[in-house]
């Protein structure tokens, strides 16, 4: 009965989404208020139908119903609770409901923290969300239905969860990935209503601008519990492999980025409006692809899911809608387009559009590394791979330039600056960093030139924000203290700060953990020492346990620095049996600047062990650099500026001003835009 109430709710979320597609763009095409206004209550009709269902498959995974075929495909038993629940999500079909229940959360949160948007623009932001989502709908109950049955013969037992996802990182990353990866959505919904509207002046970016942070903000957080999830889980000991489907969520991240750097440019500048909407139109069609690559069956991936060719001819069906539908109306908006600020070369604004430049030649090169090897097979060329060297080459390529931008661009004013008027700060700040560099490299044995570059950039970006802020607060009015002249910088402005910090962190990390890390592949006998760097690591002996649903040997290793014990780390080798699958289970000693990382290998004669030890310097500094970027993100959101009121203000003042130019004289007006 739950099942059917679950089919039966989707279905009605289809209609609803049917309409919110309809009426509300044709309230504000005619101009009725009463269609307009459909578009709140159809939004958050569809979030709760949406809701219903995906309460109704998690009440059946943990209930065991396996008259379902997608509860019994991935769930057991003796499955515990707190996974049964993340088993909802711990396939195709599930996933995807996942996925439309947060686009339904982006859509009715939209609908109801958007007061201060005028009411035809609201109208044509839902309703291009219900556009999308038709087709979300259509998908999942054509062909990937969570809640088809299996009746009147059915399994007494369920196939159990991937032992692979029975794991916390399993209860946070999925959720976290697609809040980033659907709420590009509603940058894309923003831009294509400013497109249908003709309302192309710079108030739609200051609209959109506060979702796009929200979203980028989910992404990083959700591409950095992945990346976490991956180092301790598969025993491999690595923080990012470039697998395709990595690659897949990497690229909306390097749109969404450009899209909110170049969002900031078009709100205060009145420029890039052209880059802004190809980037918001950018930015979801990578999440769509990402979706079609993950679920297509086109890549093989610990990752992806495994899907029929009937699923990936409808994604890329969606695809090419989306995108070619998007390009043409952009096609036909494009003479309106017309940016009305200038700026010299020399400017910030031209900092932004370097770096905004060289995010997209990144996402480029990702995107031709994940596809060239699948269009290269598919051509019947043979089969090729292109691997990590090739990225990490590319992006050391990359990154250098971005880098300099990254740094340069804060200190320089908008419109135009003189170059030696940052001479002596650029200077300064180019020593001090090459100074930490070095100071930091030669803290270790071996000298590397890619380590010195690395650090060198990190401290760049962290001296040229220090001179930033030093610089906002140089000039404090009569009687006002540093202090003070802090608390008047904007929650923005603090959010470009974290941000830039946390970029600067995670890059230190990347930096040492890529050029210093320390791997031994051993053999060990029961009370046997190894050293690894400064430590000792005693072998104390193996202990069978057993789990709820696997059995395991676990290691038990004792870690000694200069004779002292710092800690005990107890790896496992685990065997799932019902999937009949081993998983290895990490044994981690987690300090600020460095991971010991011991993982169980095979069982060997005479009771040996094969093991794998690796030292991991300054590796956390990659998941907190993501945190603080996080962080700023959460900073720029709260300004004051994106609040409700604020905005209502900020939109009639727009009108005011284009009402004002549009009774002067043509040249005079147009000078008053300048």
């Amino acid at each position: 009965m739950i099942a059917e109430l679950g089919n039966v709710t989707l279905v009605i979320a289809l209609v609803l989404s049917i309409l919110l597609a309809i009426y509300p763009l044709w309230g504000a095409q005619t101009n009725n208020p009463t269609l307009m206004s459909l578009a709140r209550p159809l939004a958050i009709g569809l979030f709760v139908f949406t809701l219903i269902a995906y309460i109704a498959l998690t009440h059946s995974f943990i209930v065991d119903d396996f008259s379902l075929s997608y509860v019994a495909q991935n769930s057991n038993s003796k499955l515990p609770i707190y996974y049964k629940i993340t088993a909802v999500w711990g396939g195709h079909e599930g996933s995807f409901l996942l996925w439309v229940l947060i686009f339904a959360i982006w859509t009715v949160a939209v609908a109801l923290f958007s007061n201060g948007i005028p009411e035809k623009m609201l109208a044509r932001v839902l309703s291009v969300l219900g556009m999308v989502s038709i087709s979300f709908y259509l998908f999942m109950l054509i062909t990937s239905n969570p809640f088809d049955s299996m009746l009147p013969f059915f399994p007494v037992d369920g196939r159990d969860l991937n032992p692979l996802l029975q794991d916390f990182g399993m209860i946070i990353h999925p959720p976290m990935l697609y809040m980033g990866y659907v709420g590009f959505s509603v940058a894309f919904a923003f831009a294509i209503a400013a497109l249908i509207g003709g309302q192309l002046d710079s108030t739609w970016a200051r609209w959109s601008r506060p979702w796009t942070i929200a979203a980028w903000a989910f992404l990083t957080l959700g591409l950095a519990l992945g990346s976490w999830w991956a180092y301790y889980e598969l025993g491999w000991g690595g923080w990012w492999f470039w697998d395709p489907v990595e690659n897949a969520a990497f690229m909306p991240w390097l749109a969404g980025t450009a899209l909110m750097h170049s969002l900031a440019v078009t709100e205060k500048r009145k420029v890039f409006k052209s880059w802004t909407v190809l980037l918001a139109i950018a930015a979801f069609s990578l999440s769509l692809l990402g979706t079609f690559l993950v679920r297509s069956g086109v890549l093989v991936s610990v990752h992806s899911f495994a899907s029929d060719p009937a699923r990936g001819l409808f994604i890329l069906g969606l695809l090419v809608v989306v995108i070619g539908g998007s390009l043409l109306l952009y096609a036909l908006r494009a003479s309106q387009l017309k940016s009305v600020g200038r700026y010299d070369l020399f400017s910030r604004e031209m900092m932004l559009m370097g770096n905004n430049v060289l995010l997209c030649a990144a996402t480029v090169v990702v995107l031709l590394g994940t596809l060239f090897p699948l269009v290269h097979k598919e051509i019947g060329l043979g089969s090729i791979s292109i691997g990590a060297p090739f990225f990490n080459q590319m992006f050391t390529l990359l990154v250098v330039p971005f880098v300099f931008f990254l740094g340069v661009g804060p200190l320089t004013r908008w419109k135009k600056q003189k170059p030696s008027a940052l001479k002596h700060q650029l200077l300064l700040a180019f020593f001090l960093a090459f100074s930490a560099g070095v100071v930091v490299i030669f803290s270790y044995d071996e000298y590397s030139q890619l380590a010195l570059l690395g650090i060198t950039m990190s401290f760049w970006i962290l001296v040229a924000t220090v001179l930033e802020v030093r610089q906002r607060v140089a000039s404090p009015l009569k009687d006002e203290t540093t202090y003070q002249t802090l608390k008047k910088l904007t929650p923005s402005h603090w959010g470009m700060v974290f941000g830039h910090v946390g970029f600067a962190v995670c890059l230190i990390g990347i930096t040492l953990v890529s050029n210093y890390e320390k791997e031994m592949d051993v053999r060990v006998k029961i009370g046997q020492t190894l050293q690894m760097a400064d430590y000792d690591i005693k072998f104390i002996g193996v202990e069978s346990i057993k789990g709820p649903n696997y059995t395991a040997d676990r290691g038990i290793f004792d870690i000694y620095k200069h004779g002292i014990l710092i800690n005990h780390l107890e790896p496992e080798k685990r065997f799932y049996t019902v999937q009949q699958m081993p998983m290895t289970e990490a044994g981690i000693h987690t300090t600020l600047t460095r991971d010991l990382f011991i993982a169980m290998g095979e069982p060997l004669k005479g009771g040996d062990w094969a093991i794998q030890l690796y030292y991991k310097p300054f590796v956390v500094w990659i998941w907190g650099g993501a945190f603080i970027m996080s962080i700023g993100a959460a900073f720029s959101i709260s300004d004051k500026r994106y609040r409700i009121k604020k905005i209502a203000q900020f939109t009639r003042r727009t009108k005011s001003k284009t009402t004002s130019a549009a009774n002067l004289e043509p040249s005079v007006a147009k000078e008053s835009t300048l």
